[in-house]
This record gives structure tokens, sequence and C-alpha cells, in this order.
């Protein structure tokens, strides 16, 4: 199995959950807020875990400032509006990481060097957004995070149009999935999405870890296992288009 975890934070939030099968289908989803629900949610997975790919800072030794792969991500698609958030051990989230404390008790190997099996599956950090500008050739980040109810549903409702595009994740034939959508589709306050947006997250997460199962040569390495480093598609040449672009 490859996973997709869009990892909270602190115990405080929902953690998204996800999971691919060998051939990349999806197989299961859902959420969980507390590390006991995380690990039972993978307790019940159906095959044992090779890949986990997660969207949280993973390797954070910097005591101040931002990680160099999360300048070289900016670099890369700060002109879609995909940077990231400064990551470094004075914010107590990340001292030590929640992501990194997972991988531990998992036994999970953090090193994009190490390839990923059954007897010692791989944890990567990947990023959600900067993966969508990639695969998708987006001109800017879906805005499904923030903002009004109804541009919020509209974004999401474009980004599963785009999932449900990737042939080997076969979205539209999961029970689940159709449950999302439709709660997606009938929201109409922010709660309702809320509830199922970081699902839709790790679910790009686990598409992701069975790339760089299947096919590593697709994605890029910002960073090294020694500094933190981020797993995201090769820096992009599409053209950008910024707020004010319509």
């Amino acid at each position: 199995m490859h996973i997709g975890i869009d990892l909270a934070w602190n115990t405080r939030r929902r953690t998204g959950l996800a999971a691919v099968d060998d051939a990349g289908a999806l197989v299961a989803s859902g959420s969980a807020v507390s590390d006991a629900e995380i690990d039972d949610w993978l307790a019940g997975l159906p095959a044992p875990v090779v890949t986990v790919a997660i969207d949280a800072p993973l390797v954070v030794v910097n005591a101040t400032g931002m990680r160099e792969c999360e300048k070289q991500v900016g670099r890369a698609y700060g002109r879609y509006d995909a940077s990231c958030h400064a990551s470094n051990r004075s914010i107590p989230y990340f001292d030590p990481p929640r992501a990194w404390t997972l991988a531990e008790r998992h036994w999970w190997a953090t090193d994009p060097a190490h390839r990923g099996s059954v007897e010692r599956p791989a944890a990567i950090e990947v990023y959600p957004h900067a993966a969508m500008v990639g695969l998708f050739g987006l001109g800017r980040i879906l805005k499904y995070k923030r903002g009004p109810v109804l541009a919020r549903r509209a974004a999401l409702v474009e980004l599963l149009e785009r999932m449900e595009g990737i042939a080997v994740l076969g979205p539209s034939g999961n029970a689940r999935w159709r449950e999302v959508r439709q709660a997606i589709e009938e929201a109409t306050r922010p709660t309702h999405l809320d509830r199922v947006e970081d699902e839709i997250d790790a679910v790009m997460c686990a598409h992701l870890a069975w790339r760089w199962h299947r096919a590593p040569q697709s994605l890029h390495v910002f960073g090294d296992a020694e500094r933190g480093y981020i797993v995201a598609p090769p820096p992009p040449s599409h053209p950008a288009r910024m707020a004010d672009d319509g």
C-alpha cells in the first residue's frame, strides 16, 4: 500500500488519510485527530505499507528561519502562488515535528535515498499545492483553503475533476470518494468543506507516494535528508497566472 497523510501539526486538528494499492488505485480514505486514531487507521489497512507521503514538515533541524528546501520550492513554485510556510525548531509544533515522531513510531525511513519496502517503508515530505501545479499544469494554485464558501466549493470541484482524470487513481470508482464529492457539491457552510478538504489532500499525497515508488523520475527532491526536503514535480516552466489575471 502507498499512503498519503495530510498531517495536522497538532492533535487538535483533523488529519486526512488515504491509501492506494500497488496499481495506484484509491482504496481507502478518511480522517483522524489523535495519534492513536492515525495508528488504528493504518493498522486496519488490507495490505502492508510500502511508501508514505506526508504533507507536513518531516525533517526540521534549523533553529530559526526557513529551511533551504522551502526556499527552493518557493523559487520554483512561488510565481504560481505555491510558496511554503517557514518551519523551524523555535516553533513548538516542530520541536520535534509531528511527522518525524510518526515516522519514528512506525519505523519508516525518512531519507529520500531509501526505496520503500514492506520490510522498511519509506516516508517522504510532500506539498500538494506544488504537486497540483506541476501535475495539472495550473497557472495558479486552486484556492480551496480559504475564502467565500462558493468560491472554495468551486475550486474543490475543479480539483476533484482533475484528480478524476488521473487514470491509475480511478477515484470515481471508490464509494468514499463519491460521498466526499457529494458533500462538497452540497456544501453551504465553510465547515462542510473543512470536514473533507484534508481527506482530498491526503488522496493527492497517496498518489505522490505511489509515484515516488513507481516512477521516482517524475518527481524532484528539493533539499536533502540532513537539513530537510520536499518531494514535488520538477520546477515547472508553463506560464503562471496570478490573481489579477482573471
